[in-house]
C-alpha cells in the first residue's frame, strides 16, 4: 500500500482525518480542566489538641512519641510538626505519585502504635490523621453587612448548615473554618467553691454521675403482658438552666448545693482563639483544602455551586464574599492561552497565503492545523493528561509547526506546476515521491527530541511529560495528515496556473503572484552569494560558531532561572506578628488599623481580617492575617493596578504602624506547595542545645541574608521572646500539708487551663462542656492566692503557698523538621532576581554563617526547585544525542549529522539573548521552548541536507550541490519559519492575565527561531561541504544512475553556468 493509494482514494483518506477529529472532540469533551497538571506531593496531617498545655510540654508528650512513630512511614521524602499552645500537628510529605490514601493509611498505622504513650487528655479528645494538601483551593466568608449577627453565631451556622455539605464534596481533605462551635461553658467561681470546701474534680465528677446518656431496658418484655414498654433515661442536659439544676452534695441541714451556686453556665464557644471581620462587618472565614490527586478545579466548581445553592437558604442580613480560588486566574488565564490560539492560526493562515498566493492551496495547510490540533484533545484523554496551562501552550507551539508538514506538500507540488506540469494529479504523485521521506525522516527527529524529556522525574519531569509528549502528538498527526489527506486534496483542488492555451491566467493571484515571485526571485540571488562567500572562506563560519557556543554559554550562566514565573492572581495574603505576648484584644486593634489603611486602596473588591490565625505561623494570639481579593483583570489593565504594585501600596500604608511587622505576598503559582509565593526553608539546629543558642544563630542568618542583593526580604514569624511563668511546686511543703502535686497541678489545669469534662447535644450534633475559671479570677499572679486546694484532711489551702511562678521568656510555637529543632524563614526574591538566584544566595549565606552542628533544608516548591536546577543539561544533552543517533541511521553515516547538529547552538543563543534582553528567567516555559527549537532547527536543517546529498549523487561537484540546495530550499524554510514566529508573536505580546508564562515562552521561540535558521542558511552548506568531504573520504561515493528530473534540471543549469564562465 504505497502513497499512491491515498491520492487515488481522496474518500479514504478524508476518513481516517474525520476519525482523528471525533476522537478529538470525545476527547475534549470529557477532559478535565486545571491550572498546572498535579504535581504536588501527597501531604499527611496528624492533628492532636491538649487544651491548656504550653508548646514546650505539647513538643515532649505529644510531639516527640508521634514522631518517633511515624519516622520512616514508606515513600516519606520529610516531615515538618509544629507545637502551638494547645494544639499540636505533625505533616508528612511523600513521594511524587504515592498513592495518597495508602499513604494516609500507613501513617495511621504509626500513630496507633504511638496512642498508648500520649496523655490521657490527648487520647480523649482524639487525635487526628487526614490527607490533604498544604496549599487552599479556596476561601470564603460568611459575614453579617448590616451587623444583625454576632461571630459565634455566623460560626456554628457555617458548622451546622455549611462545613458537612462542603465536606462531602468530592476531593475535599479539610474545611477549616477560623471560628470556633460552641460549647456549654462553666463559668467557675473559686472563692465561693472554696466556702463549700469543693475542687474542679468535684465538678466533674458530678457531671460524670448526672449529665450522661443511659440504657435503662425495657417493661413486659418475655411475659404474657398484653403491651411491653420501653424505658428511657432523659439523657444529657441540654439548656444552661437544666445544667445549673445538677447536684453537687446535700448538706448537713437538708439543703442542697447545686451548680448554678458556685458557677455560672452559659452557651458559649469552645474556644475564644479567633476575633474575624470581612469587609469591616463581623464576619468568619473558611479555608478549603484538596486531598491529593483530586482535581482542584472540579471541586471549587462543586463548592461554588453549592454556595450558590446556599445562598437562597441564608437569613436575612448574612452574605457570602467569596476571597479566593484557584479557578478565578485559571478561567481568565485559558480564555487568554485560547484567545492566543485563534490569533496564532489567523497569522499563521496568513503568511501561508502570501508565500502560495492561491486561495486553494491556502485551505490545505489549513486543515491540517485543525485535524493536529482537535485530534490531539484525543489523545490527551488517552493518556490520562489535562487541558492545562502547559497543554494548551504545546499546541499554540505545535501550530507552527504543524502547518509544516502540508506546507512542505503543497510547496512541492506548486513547484511541479512551475515546470509545467498540466496534471494535478500526476504533480501531486511525482512531487510524494521526493519528500515522503524527509517528511518522515523531520517528524521523527521533532518527535525524539519529546522521548527523554518524559523519562524525567521529580516535578519539572511531569511538566516537561505534558507538554512534550502533547507537542509530539500535534506533530505525528500533523505528518499523517501530510502523507494522508494532503495529497489527496493537492490532487483534488488545486489548479495549475497556465490555462489550456499556455497562457497565464490574468486575475488577482496572477499578478499578486508574478510580483511576489520577481522579488523572491532577487532575494534567492542575493542568498546564494551570501552562501558562496562562507563556502569560499570557512573560517568565517568556524569563527561564528565559535562565538555563538561562547555566548551561548556566558548566556545561560547568567540568565536567571526560576520554575514557573509568578503571575498576577488577583488574591494577596497579608501576614500580621505584633509584639510577642499581645493579647487577641490587642491584636485585633492593630489588625483594625491594618484594614482602615488598606480600605481606601481602589483596586480592592473583598478583603477579610482575621486575630488569632497567621498564614505562616499558625494559631496564636498574637498574629493575625488579611485576605485580600481585587477586582477582576479586565477592571484594572495598568501596570499600576498589577498584584505587586497593590503589595507595594500596602507597605506604604501600613509603614507607619509601630507595634507589628507585615509580611504581603502573593498566593503560590503551583497549588499543593504551602501557602505563598517566594522560598521556604528551615534552620535545623542538630546539636539538640539551648533554643536561645539556636534563636541568635537564626538572627545572624537572617540578617547576613537580608544583606544580599538577590533577597527582597526574609523573615520568619519565630521569636523567642514571649513573657511566660515558669511553674514550680514546692513538693516538700505540699508533702508535708498532705497535698499530692498531682492535685496541686489539676486544680490549677481545673481552674486556669479551661478542661473539656462532658458532652451536651444539640442543634443535631454533640457539643463540648467546658469548666474554667470565670475570666475575672484568672487575671494575674495575685490570683493565685484567691484559688484554693484540698488536703487529705479536708482543709484548704491556697494555691499560692505551694506554687513558685518565675517570669521566662521563650517561644509560643515550636517546629520541628525532620525531627530535629527547626526555625521555619520564608522570603521573596529582591526585583530582578529570580527564585534561582535566591537559591544559590542562601546556600552561600548558609556556608558562611552556620557554624557546625546546625544545618539548613528547604521544603515546598523551593525543594523540588534545588533538586531540578541540574537537570536541563542532561535533557538537551540527551535530546541532541537522540537526534544524531537518529540521524547517523538515516545517512548511514556518523558525520554527516554533524553538519545539522552544529547549527543548533545558534537557535539556543537567540532564545536566551532574546530572554535577557526582555529580562525574563530561564524556568521550565523557556526550556521548553528551547526543547521544541532543537527538534524544530534540526528538521529545517534535515531538509537542506537531504537535498543536498541527492544532487550530489546525481553528480554535482560539492559546492554546487551545496549551494543548489539551499536554493531550493530557501522558500519553504522562510515559510516555516515566518509561521512559527508569527504564531509566537501573540504570545510575547500578551498582557493582563498570565502574561509572564505567554512572554517567556513566546521569547524563546522567537529568539531561537531567527537567529537559528540565519545561522542554519548560511552555516548548514558550508558545514555540509565539510562533512561530506570527509564522508568521502571513508567511503566513496555511489552515483545515482536516475536521478529526479528536478535534480537533473538543476544540473543541465550547472553544466550552462560552467560553460558560461
Amino acid at each position: 500500500m504505497t502513497l499512491k493509494h491515498f491520492i487515488e482514494r481522496p474518500v479514504l483518506a478524508s476518513v481516517i482525518s474525520i476519525v482523528i477529529v471525533i476522537a478529538g472532540l470525545i476527547g475534549l469533551a470529557t477532559l478535565p480542566v486545571e491550572q498546572y497538571p498535579d504535581i504536588a506531593p501527597p501531604t499527611v496531617m496528624v492533628r492532636a489538641s491538649y487544651p491548656g498545655a504550653s508548646a514546650e510540654t505539647i513538643q515532649k508528650s505529644v510531639i516527640v512519641p508521634l514522631e518517633q512513630a511515624i519516622n520512616g512511614v514508606e515513600d516519606m521524602t520529610y516531615m515538618t510538626s509544629s507545637a502551638a499552645v494547645g494544639s499540636a500537628s505533625v505533616t508528612i510529605y511523600f513521594r511524587q505519585g504515592t498513592n495518597a490514601d495508602m499513604a494516609a493509611v500507613n501513617v495511621q498505622n504509626k500513630v496507633s502504635r504511638a496512642t498508648g504513650q500520649l496523655p490521657p487528655e490527648v487520647t480523649q479528645i482524639g487525635v487526628t490523621t487526614m490527607k490533604r494538601q498544604t496549599s487552599m483551593v479556596k476561601i470564603f466568608s460568611l459575614y453579617s453587612p448590616d451587623d444583625s449577627y454576632d461571630e459565634t453565631f455566623l460560626s456554628n451556622y457555617l458548622k451546622i448548615n455549611v462545613e458537612p455539605r462542603i465536606q462531602r464534596i468530592r476531593g475535599v481533605g479539610e474545611v477549616f473554618t477560623l471560628g470556633a462551635e460552641y460549647s456549654m461553658r462553666v463559668w467557675l467561681k473559686p472563692d465561693v467553691m472554696a466556702q463549700y470546701k469543693l475542687i474542679p474534680s468535684d465538678v466533674t465528677a458530678a457531671l460524670a454521675e448526672q449529665n450522661i446518656e443511659s440504657a435503662t431496658g425495657t417493661l413486659g418484655e418475655n411475659s404474657q403482658n398484653t403491651f411491653q414498654y420501653t424505658m428511657k433515661y432523659r439523657g444529657r442536659h441540654q439548656t444552661p438552666e437544666e445544667f445549673g439544676e445538677i447536684v453537687l452534695l446535700s448538706k448537713p441541714d437538708g439543703t442542697l448545693l447545686r451548680l448554678k451556686d458556685i458557677a455560672d453556665i452559659e452557651l458559649g464557644s469552645e474556644s475564644y482563639a479567633y476575633k474575624g471581620y470581612t469587609n469591616g462587618h463581623p464576619g468568619v472565614s473558611t479555608m478549603i483544602f484538596q486531598t491529593a490527586g483530586s482535581n482542584a478545579t472540579q471541586v471549587v466548581n462543586d463548592v461554588n455551586a453549592l454556595l450558590d445553592e446556599l445562598q437562597a437558604e441564608l437569613p436575612k442580613g448574612i452574605a457570602i464574599a467569596h476571597l479566593q480560588s484557584v479557578n478565578d486566574f485559571l478561567y481568565a488565564s485559558m480564555k487568554e492561552v485560547v484567545k492566543t490560539l485563534f490569533e496564532a492560526i489567523l497569522l499563521v493562515i496568513l503568511v501561508v497565503y502570501v508565500f502560495l498566493q492561491d486561495i486553494r492551496s491556502t485551505l490545505i495547510p489549513t486543515v491540517s492545523i485543525l485535524v493536529a490540533l482537535v485530534g490531539t484533545f484525543g489523545f490527551l484523554a488517552f493518556a490520562g493528561f489535562s487541558i492545562n496551562l502547559l497543554t494548551l501552550f504545546a499546541l499554540v507551539l505545535a501550530i507552527g509547526t504543524v502547518v509544516d508538514d502540508a506546507i512542505i506538500v503543497v510547496e512541492a507540488v506548486q513547484a511541479r506546476f512551475d515546470a509545467g506540469y498540466k496534471s494535478s494529479y500526476m504533480a501531486t504523485i511525482d512531487a510524494m515521491s521526493g519528500i515522503t521521506s524527509a517528511i518522515v525522516t523531520s517528524t521523527l527527529v521533532f518527535m525524539a527530541v519529546f522521548i527523554p524529556v518524559a523519562m524525567m522525574g521529580g516535578t519539572s519531569g511531569v511538566f516537561y511529560t505534558q507538554f512534550g509528549i502533547t507537542m509530539a502528538v500535534a506533530v505525528g498527526l500533523s505528518a499523517v495528515n501530510a502523507l494522508t489527506l494532503s495529497p489527496a486534496l493537492c490532487a483534488m483542488i488545486l489548479k495549475p496556473y497556465l490555462d489550456e492555451n499556455g497562457e497565464m491566467r490574468d486575475n488577482f493571484a496572477a499578478r499578486f503572484r508574478k510580483a511576489f515571485n520577481t522579488a523572491f526571485g532577487a532575494l534567492v540571488n542575493k542568498y546564494k552569494h551570501g552562501v558562496m562567500l562562507f563556502i569560499k572562506h570557512k573560517w568565517l563560519m568556524w569563527s561564528t560558531l565559535g562565538l555563538t557556543i561562547a555566548a551561548l554559554v556566558l548566556l545561560m550562566n547568567t540568565t536567571k532561572t526560576g520554575l514557573v514565573p509568578d503571575e498576577d492572581q488577583g488574591t494577596i495574603m497579608v501576614n500580621v506578628t505584633t509584639a510577642p505576648g499581645s493579647s487577641l484584644a490587642e491584636t485585633h486593634k492593630v489588625m483594625e488599623q491594618v484594614s482602615q489603611r488598606i480600605n481606601g486602596i481602589p483596586q480592592i473588591r473583598d478583603y477579610m481580617q482575621v486575630a488569632g490565625y497567621g498564614m505562616i505561623a499558625g494559631q496564636g494570639s498574637s498574629y493575625g492575617m488579611a485576605i485580600i481579593k481585587l477586582k477582576d483583570w479586565d477592571e484594572r489593565p495598568n501596570k499600576e493596578d498589577d498584584v505587586n504594585a497593590v503589595i507595594g501600596q500596602i507597605y506604604g500604608r501600613t509603614a507607619d504602624i509601630k507595634d507589628a511587622q507585615i509580611f504581603a505576598v502573593a498566593p503560590p503559582m503551583i497549588s499543593g506547595y504551602g501557602t505563598s509565593t517566594g522560598f521556604s526553608m528551615h534552620l535545623q539546629d542538630k546539636t539538640g542545645g539551648d533554643l536561645t543558642e539556636f534563636y541568635n544563630i537564626y538572627l545572624q542568618f537572617i540578617g547576613a541574608l537580608n544583606q544580599r542583593p538577590e533577597i527582597a526580604r526574609a523573615y520568619s514569624t519565630f521569636n523567642i521572646n514571649f513573657p511566660q511563668y515558669m511553674v514550680d511546686i514546692d513538693a516538700a511543703k505540699a508533702k508535708r500539708a498532705g497535698i499530692s502535686p498531682t492535685s496541686i497541678l489539676s486544680t490549677l489545669a481545673g481552674y486556669y487551663g479551661g478542661q473539656y469534662v462532658s458532652n451536651i447535644n444539640r442543634f443535631s450534633k454533640m457539643y463540648y462542656v467546658t469548666m474554667q475559671a470565670d475570666p475575672k479570677y484568672r487575671l494575674d499572679t495575685e490570683s493565685l492566692n484567691n484559688v484554693y486546694v484540698r488536703s487529705s484532711s479536708g482543709e484548704m489551702a491556697p494555691l499560692g503557698q505551694f506554687v513558685n511562678l518565675t517570669r521566662v521568656y521563650s517561644s509560643e510555637v515550636l517546629n520541628r523538621f525532620n525531627m530535629y529543632s527547626s526555625i521555619a524563614v520564608n522570603g521573596t526574591a529582591a526585583d530582578g532576581y529570580s527564585s534561582g538566584d535566591a537559591i544559590r544566595a542562601i546556600q552561600e549565606t548558609a556556608a558562611q554563617v552556620l557554624p557546625k552542628g546546625y544545618g539548613y533544608e528547604f521544603d515546598g516548591i523551593t525543594r523540588e526547585e534545588a533538586q531540578t536546577g541540574s537537570n536541563t543539561v542532561i535533557i538537551f544533552g540527551i535530546c541532541i544525542l537522540l537526534i544524531y543517533l537518529i540521524l547517523s541511521a538515516l545517512y548511514e553515516s556518523f558525520l554527516i549529522p554533524f553538519a545539522v547538529i552544529l547549527s543548533v547552538p545558534c537557535g539556543l543563543m537567540g532564545s536566551f539573548l532574546l530572554a535577557k534582553m526582555m529580562g525574563l528567567e530561564n524556568n521550565i516555559y523557556l526550556q521548553t521552548g528551547i526543547i521544541m527549537l532543537i527538534g524544530l532547527l534540526s528538521k529545517t536543517a534535515i531538509l537542506i541536507t537531504e537535498y543536498a546529498a541527492d544532487r550530489r549523487a546525481a553528480g554535482m561537484s560539492l559546492s554546487q550541490a551545496a549551494v543548489s540546495a539551499a536554493k531550493a530550499r530557501l522558500r519553504p524554510i522562510l515559510m516555516t519559519v515566518l509561521t512559527c514566529v508569527f504564531g509566537m508573536i501573540p504570545l510575547v505580546l500578551s498582557h493582563g492575565v498570565g502574561a509572564n508564562g505567554n512572554s517567556t515562552l513566546g521569547a524563546g521561540v522567537i529568539g531561537g527561531m531567527i537567529v537559528g535558521t540565519l545561522a542554519l542558511l548560511f552555516l548548514v552548506p558550508t558545514l555540509f561541504i565539510v562533512f561530506q568531504t570527509l564522508q568521502e573520504k571513508v567511503k566513496p561515493l555511489e552515483f545515482d544512475p536516475d536521478p529526479q528530473w528536478a535534480v537533473r534540471a538543476e544540473l543541465e543549469e550547472c553544466k550552462n553556468e560552467k560553460e558560461e564562465e
